[in-house]
């Protein structure tokens, strides 16, 4: 009671900055729950992007390997192994 009679009486300037300053707490307050949103979404939107870079770099880094042990093998002089799934079928 004590605490809203107090607010009575403030002038008509000073209850309209109040209102206005409650209402753009509220619209930072929302603001912030957006971008917050928002950064969740794109945290989890990037993750699937890295993750599938990730696979493909994960690929290309294996075939990159297997390519260079052919290369290190030819230039020792190693014949290359036979491929046996052609023979198995």
């Amino acid at each position: 009671m004590f605490g809203s009679t107090l607010l009575d009486r403030r002038s008509k300037p000073e209850r309209v900055a109040d209102q206005a300053w409650q209402q753009l707490l509220a619209a930072a307050g929302s603001a912030g729950d957006s971008v917050r949103d928002a950064a969740r979404s794109a945290r989890r939107n990037s993750s699937g992007l890295a993750d599938d870079a990730t696979d493909l770099v994960g690929s290309a880094a294996e075939e990159a390997r297997r390519r260079a042990s052919l290369a290190f093998d030819a230039l020792a002089g190693r014949r290359p192994a036979l491929p046996w799934t052609q023979f198995v079928r």
